[in-house]
């Protein structure tokens, strides 16, 4: 059964890699058609160069920043942070978790035992000033 999981596993991680991949190519193509479509909209319809001169530039410059960082997440990112960095992060969450909840048990654990020895100690204390003062009434009489 555990080999089922881990096969089924692999599947997903590879299947959401080719998706990750497919997604970024897809981008690719569409920021050089984008980029095409930017230098036709400002050289032959010579539109926002009364604004800035060679605006297409600093757009496709920009575009392309934001294509180099889907490419670093795609390719070098995911590898430091995926689902093994994932998994180990959230084993590690869930130990820390577990080590607090431990902490916290045995510092109320250590309070109750405080207060229980505290109310002995004071049941104790009434118990023999009764006695003291049963045994002075007694003296009296």
């Amino acid at each position: 059964m555990n080999n089922m999981n881990e096969q089924h596993d692999l599947y997903e991680n590879a299947r959401a890699r080719a998706k990750q991949k497919k997604r970024l190519y897809y981008h690719f193509v569409v920021f050089l058609v984008g980029a095409v479509f930017l230098i036709l909209l400002n050289k032959l319809l010579k539109v926002g160069e009364n604004v800035i001169e060679n605006w297409f530039v600093w757009a496709i410059i920009l575009w392309f920043f934001f294509f180099v960082l889907h490419f670093i997440n795609v390719f070098f990112t995911h590898r430091f942070m995926g689902k093994d960095w994932e998994r180990a992060q959230t084993e590690k969450l869930v130990m820390d978790q577990e080590l607090k909840i431990e902490k916290l048990k045995k510092e109320m654990a250590d309070e109750y035992a405080l207060k229980a020895k505290k109310t002995q100690e004071l049941y104790n204390f009434e118990k023999d000033k009764k006695e003291g003062d049963l045994s002075n009434a007694t003296e009296e009489w």
